[in-house]
């Protein structure tokens, strides 16, 4: 199949050139067009289920309709059914058990924000109210951390960072009216952020592990450190951009400088582990031309949004080399096929610790994850990366 780069089109737009609709709506269209309801996405085949990854590319194209010079109602329409659908008149949303304390299921709630805003549909603020009530009662580890769901009892995960923190943080800025407990929650998600990035450091290389576990005794962990044995580039990813999307919600304050230094010493050392070829960042991020370790698409879309974010925000340094880093997103995994579709290639499909497969987190077990295009975890940081740029 004939495929056409569409560094062509970064480089058109950069040249100052007319294309016929930004990325980002091109994008969102292909999506749309691949899945003729979202509860296709992700391999859903037309079940509902309320899981982060639909959910994350909702908000993604939410995003683009209210950012967009001229609005597409379609987009809206196309979002707003599937919350419509999963979530029923009561405000119940379909199939969530809060005392499964999975993480993942908060994700989804952050599309709930815009969606309420627009419809002013009440079971969508009902819903929200629910998943925050799931926060203030998640399991903790002993040092204060989140636990990633309950079936991962006293493990962090960086991926729980972006799953959780960025709905905290705005349910907190929009629904807390009580000054003591709104300081507080404030103050509880800096020490997630701290709290895993001291957990997770790796002092050899300056880069964070996918997980911890603060009881030490997982098969996947290091008996000293508790620390999973490599940074896996979509964690550290998912824990990026939960930093600058956090840092956008937070008003001025101690919690909020803590998140950009943070957020300092994690591009501090990424450039470092880029490919020298590409600038793009590899499956493991800390076995750069390791045999079988390849460039992986999701976690470079992610480190380029949230690079390009701080940069608007004023946080990060060096926008050259975030739009560098863009443009090489797209000459090197992104394609269109013939009928005009935007693909994103070379994305990790799924990687995790421990479970019903005893996932052990090493290297041969990252490099040998299913490898597929269009997953919906590279799907929107890339939309999500395309809307920074388009804005430069």
């Amino acid at each position: 199949m004939f495929v056409k780069r569409l560094v062509i089109l970064a480089l058109a737009l950069a040249a100052g050139c007319t294309a016929k609709a930004p990325l980002s709506q091109e994008v969102v269209r292909s999506e749309i067009s691949r899945n003729p309801e979202a509860s296709y996405i992700d391999g859903q085949e037309g079940r509902l289920k309320w899981n982060y990854t639909t959910g994350l590319e909702l908000k993604a194209m939410l995003d683009v309709y209210c950012h967009s010079e001229r609005s597409e109602e379609s987009i809206l329409s196309y979002v707003d059914a599937w919350y419509n659908s999963i979530i029923d008149s009561t405000g119940t949303i379909y199939k969530y058990k809060k005392s499964n304390y999975s993480l993942d299921h908060i994700c989804p709630g952050r599309t709930l924000f815009g969606l309420y805003d627009i419809t002013g549909k009440e079971k969508y603020r009902v819903a929200m109210d629910t998943l925050y009530s799931q926060l203030q009662s998640q399991p903790r580890t002993p040092e204060g951390g989140f636990w990633h769901k309950a079936v991962y009892p006293n493990q962090m995960w960086l991926d729980g960072l972006y799953i959780a923190q960025p709905f905290y943080a705005e349910y907190n800025v929009r629904y807390v009216s009580d000054s003591t407990a709104r300081a507080e929650n404030f103050r509880d998600i800096a020490h997630q952020f701290s709290l895993v990035y001291d957990k997770t450091f790796d002092p050899e290389t300056g880069l964070l592990r996918h997980a911890w576990d603060s009881s030490h005794e997982m098969f996947w962990c290091n008996e000293e450190t508790g620390q999973s044995a490599h940074s896996w580039g979509r964690a550290l990813g998912w824990y990026a951009m939960a930093l600058v999307d956090v840092i956008e919600i937070l008003p001025a304050g101690e919690e909020k400088d803590t998140l950009i230094g943070l957020l300092d010493d994690v591009y501090q050392v990424l450039p470092l582990f880029a490919d020298i070829s590409t600038g793009m960042w590899y499956q493991v991020l800390d076995r750069p031309y390791a045999d079988g370790n390849y460039l992986e698409a999701t976690c470079s879309a992610m480190f380029t949004y949230a690079w390009l974010k701080g940069c608007r925000l004023g946080v990060l340094g060096n926008l050259e080399g975030a739009k560098q880093a863009y443009e090489s997103l797209l000459e090197t995994f992104v394609t269109k096929d013939e009928d005009g579709l935007v693909n994103l290639n070379y994305c990790c499909e799924v990687a995790g610790l421990g479970g019903k497969n005893n996932r052990s987190g090493d290297f041969d077990y990252y490099i040998n994850e299913p490898v597929r295009p269009n997953d919906p975890k590279g799907i929107g940081p890339l939309i999500w990366a395309a809307l920074e740029y388009e804005r430069l």
